[in-house]
């Protein structure tokens, strides 16, 4: 009989009876920092195995389109070089998921890309027939390498429904309107949708739960006590308090605010 705790993949760590929550350290910023003058450091490896020194479960890089940050040479290199899960999050587009077909990775989550924005701006609409169609031969491209699949999607039962029928083995939900709330009424509302979609799609589906972005050290905490999720990806925030306290001792403080939770 099959055990949904048990049989869940092993790359997610999730260990029945509960467990603290999972963090996936995102370092595309080091990258930015680097590629702003085109230089060799900060170097991305450096960050990561401080990254992981600091207690990061997983480190996640976002191979965008325009290069602006991660280029193909670093996810070569924290492939072959970190002693954690690493996660590209990539957008639908061929060059790309050939590559990372080529390189796989442990974990790749599918994203929406606009070329024009700063940041991922929601999660992917998998209701168009186009990009679900799309999202569907990616996810049998990407699953034929053995590469574990994530879908960021916005917190809402009928993406979960999607994503579920896509065969994804988690969803990543979208906790940039909670992130961006300020007000009480806004935050508790927004809340509720990330935690009732976290419930639906674990109790429901049956289907892994991680959740991210715009979390930092003062949202977070109510975020942990969602016990459905199982891992939090977070890294602009990291990446800044790293540039005054250093990586480790940020990931640390992160670290522990989870384990607060």
């Amino acid at each position: 009989m099959f055990d949904f705790f048990e049989d869940l993949p092993i790359i997610y760590n999730y260990k029945k009876g509960g467990s603290v929550m999972l963090l996936g350290v995102n370092i595309d910023h080091i990258a930015t920092l680097r590629e702003a003058r085109k230089s060799f450091e900060p170097d991305i490896m450096t960050a990561a195995i401080l990254a992981q020194l600091g207690g990061a479960d997983g480190i996640t890089v976002h191979l965008r389109q325009d290069r602006r940050h991660i280029q193909e040479q670093d996810i070569v290199a924290l492939k072959n070089g970190i002693s954690v899960p690493l996660n590209v999050e990539i957008a639908l587009e061929k060059s790309t998921v050939e590559f990372i077909r080529t390189i796989k990775p442990d974990k790749v989550c599918l994203v929406p890309e606009n070329l024009n924005e700063i940041t991922t701006e929601g999660g992917l609409n998998l209701l168009s027939k186009k990009i679900f169609d799309r999202t569907k031969e990616v996810v049998s491209l990407l699953k034929s390498r053995k590469i574990e699949i994530s879908i960021f999607i916005e917190p809402d039962f009928k993406m979960i429904d999607l994503a579920k029928t896509l065969g994804a083995d988690a969803v990543e939900l979208n906790t940039r309107k909670y992130s961006e709330c300020e007000n009480v009424e806004d935050i508790e509302k927004e809340f509720n949708r990330v935690a009732d979609s976290a419930n639906y799609a674990h109790y429901k589906k049956r289907i892994i739960v991680n959740a991210g972005h715009g979390l930092n050290y003062e949202n977070v905490s109510p975020i942990t006590q969602i016990d459905e999720i199982t891992e939090l990806n977070i890294g602009h925030s990291i990446v800044a308090k790293s540039v005054v306290y250093g990586m480790e001792k940020a990931v640390k403080m992160m670290r522990d605010l989870i384990e607060k939770g």
